[in-house]
């Protein structure tokens, strides 16, 4: 599960496009073999509508939030792979432990500024932070499914974030065209919007490669299942 389709930007070229409606919202998958992937929406609510879809219409074994996450820590770079071993609510400060992991990440209800991203590393111990990971959690365990987190650093600790919040819509999408109207008649913004462009890029393609391996595995597995239950039949 990832909030943006450009998180899943390797993925997808492999996965089949497919369109699924639950509780009246239409929602996009993208499946391949025994996974499926869904791009949720930027946020705490529209992940969760996302995670509680995906377990009702596919009842997976499994929940893996994915996608971009804010360094909280002057060692975590751009395109460093980040696997928590905890996920932290900020809203209510509730924990989800994760076996194998390390480090936490910590749920934000908004995009962190800098000053915010030290208040979140002192306050809760954490080294990342995303806007998304702690409802997935939450849903997989109200449903007793086995939750993980892989997230990619995308932005680092003294990255200031352009202004965001105003065009994420009540959907969770990012409006992407009024954003850039936004920043093209404001000239002091235009670097910091170019290095956030070439981040995300380098963020998504590496996190792409890695979740590409990953799989591998997985699909070694499942083509031999697969194949052991031919060859009963």
């Amino acid at each position: 599960m990832a909030a943006l389709e450009r998180e899943l930007r390797g993925l997808a070229k492999i996965f089949r496009r497919v369109e699924r409606e639950h509780e009246g919202r239409k929602f996009i998958f993208f499946e391949h073999a025994e996974t499926v992937a869904v791009c949720a929406g930027i946020g705490l609510e529209p992940a969760r509508r996302a995670a509680e879809a995906v377990i009702a219409l596919y009842h997976p074994a499994q929940l893996v939030s994915v996608g971009f996450a804010g360094a909280l820590l002057p060692h975590l770079r751009v395109g460093d792979i980040f696997s928590p071993a905890a996920v932290i609510d900020a809203r209510d400060g509730s924990r989800i432990m994760i076996e194998g992991g390390v480090g936490t990440l910590i749920t934000f209800m908004a995009v962190a500024s800098r000053e915010q991203k030290e208040k979140l590393a002192q306050a809760y111990g954490a080294q990342a932070v995303d806007m998304e990971a702690a409802a997935v959690a939450a849903a997989a365990r109200a449903h007793g499914i086995r939750f993980t987190a892989t997230k990619v650093i995308s932005d680092g600790l003294d990255f200031e974030m352009p202004e965001t919040a105003s065009f994420i819509d009540a959907h969770g999408r990012f409006r992407t065209a009024s954003f850039g109207v936004y920043a093209a008649v404001r000239p002091w913004l235009w670097l910091r919007v170019a290095h956030l462009a070439s981040n995300t890029r380098k963020a998504a393609r590496i996190l792409g490669d890695y979740l590409t391996r990953s799989r591998q595995p997985l699909n070694e597995a499942f083509e031999a299942k697969t194949t052991e239950i031919s060859s009963n039949s």
